[in-house]
């Protein structure tokens, strides 16, 4: 593509509408979810010791490595939606729907009923404080009741983003998120219910969530013709390339998992107060992440209708504007972090040492934005495209031949080698993503005749 080429898609003015008009209401919804996580910080880094706000980051940590692992059900169904979409296909847009809602339900079940021993096997390995270790068992068996309604909002929020609509999650996560900070402060500063009170306030929105995604669901699907197949559905009927679309997303997301994983056992070694810093910290990866998320969507939407519509110039424009619009965001988000982080920290945590060693290691936050946002934007594009077997083999690459051989080679280094390691696996995740769609394109294959 030369470059006069590249200078018209980027100024195409319908594009960029397209491309904003569904950013802009899912940038400003998942800027709310890491929020929430900014607040349980908050409330619990006043606390008066640190293995609370330690207890809160293992706890949420290990319910967040659950909900990852379900993130199928959004990105596998936003890619399914948004290509029914783009065909005018009301029946599938409706099968779509109750399908991930089923395997939603599934699912949370499973984990339900397995969720002592996987706790416990969990935090074996979390060489950490007594007391740090009851809390967060405490917060864990609390959030897990929140698990059925949070796994239906995931389905609800990929299906709405391959309607292209971003106002529904817009309403459904500003209703969870601003739920949960106003539970938090009642529950936790209020009534003094402490780790508990935190994780109670989770359990309350999300419900309150799903019944309002519900409601929103039937407004939209009168836009569209069709009936409910509930007997296919609930038999999961023609699902074989959703089944397969979400094992390798799952198998991608699993891979990812384990380095978050690492990344806290490591740390944990440390002792809680490099625990705790690192927990404050990645509170801003996960405000950077949801931002860039936000574009990711629009081209998981955009891209997954001109695939319906078989429109290569369609898509061509929509990479091309998301691109550039993610790379000026992740500047700003550098730049954000390094001006303001310092006095972040200070409001997240009023534990002196904790709030040194935040300060220390803030640095590798900061730059963290323009390392990583390529993976966000190329898994959005992958997404749409429903091309999961190539997410999951560029996640594996990555994370076995990166950054596995770079926690062992800088286990010494400290928790400065600890982030180290990370840049590198996000940086090699982005740029295994982008080289194979740059073959893909070259050949002819990823829209196919």
């Amino acid at each position: 593509m030369t470059l006069q080429q590249w200078r018209a898609d980027w100024q195409h003015a319908d594009t960029r509408r397209r491309v904003w008009a569904l950013a802009t209401p899912m940038i400003l919804s998942n800027l709310s979810v890491p929020l929430v996580g900014l607040v349980d910080t908050a409330v619990v880094g006043h606390l008066q010791h640190a293995h609370y706000l330690g207890a809160v980051a293992v706890g949420s940590m290990l319910v967040t490595f659950v909900l990852w692992a379900c993130g199928f059900l959004r990105m596998g169904t936003t890619g399914f939606a948004a290509q029914a979409c783009g065909r005018a296909d009301g029946q599938g847009l409706r099968l779509v729907l109750l399908q991930a809602l089923w395997l939603a339900v599934l699912i949370a079940i499973a984990v339900v009923l397995l969720q002592r021993p996987l706790l416990e096997l969990a935090l074996r390995f979390i060489d950490s404080s007594p007391a740090l270790i009851e809390q967060a068992r405490l917060y864990v068996g609390i959030r897990l009741l929140s698990l059925p309604a949070a796994l239906a909002n995931l389905a609800l929020i990929g299906w709405f983003v391959g309607l292209q609509n971003g106002r529904a999650p817009l309403y459904l996560l500003l209703l969870v998120n601003l739920a949960n900070v106003l539970l938090d402060i009642l529950l936790v500063m209020g009534l003094g219910w402490g780790v508990a009170g935190v994780a109670w306030a989770t359990v309350i929105s999300e419900y309150a969530g799903l019944l309002l995604g519900l409601w929103l669901a039937a407004q939209l699907l009168r836009q569209h013709a069709g009936q409910f197949r509930w007997l296919d559905a609930l038999r999961l009927r023609g699902a074989a390339p959703l089944l397969r679309v979400n094992r390798d997303i799952l198998l991608r997301t699993l891979a990812l998992e384990l380095v978050f994983y690492l990344l806290l056992v490591q740390g944990a070694r440390q002792g809680d107060a490099v625990l705790a810093a690192n927990a404050v910290l990645l509170n801003f990866l996960m405000l950077a992440s949801h931002g860039l998320d936000g574009l990711a969507h629009a081209i998981e939407a955009l891209g997954g209708h001109a695939i319906g519509r078989r429109d290569r110039t369609a898509l061509r424009r929509a990479l091309v504007v998301s691109l550039g619009c993610s790379l000026l965001m992740s500047i700003g988000f550098a730049l954000a972090f390094m001006l303001l982080g310092p006095w972040l920290i200070q409001l997240l945590t009023g534990l002196p040492e904790v709030r040194e060693l935040a300060v220390r290691y803030l640095p590798w936050l900061a730059l963290l934005p323009l390392v990583a946002v390529w993976g966000f934007l190329f898994d959005g594009l992958f997404i749409g495209a429903t091309r999961a077997r190539e997410m999951r083999n560029a996640m594996l690459g990555s994370v076995l031949l990166v950054y596995l051989p770079l926690a062992w080679l800088l286990r010494d280094a400290g928790n400065h080698g600890l982030w180290l390691g990370f840049h590198l696996f996000m940086l090699a995740r982005g740029l295994s993503l982008a080289g194979c769609f740059v073959w893909l394109w070259r050949r002819g294959r990823w829209i196919p005749d």
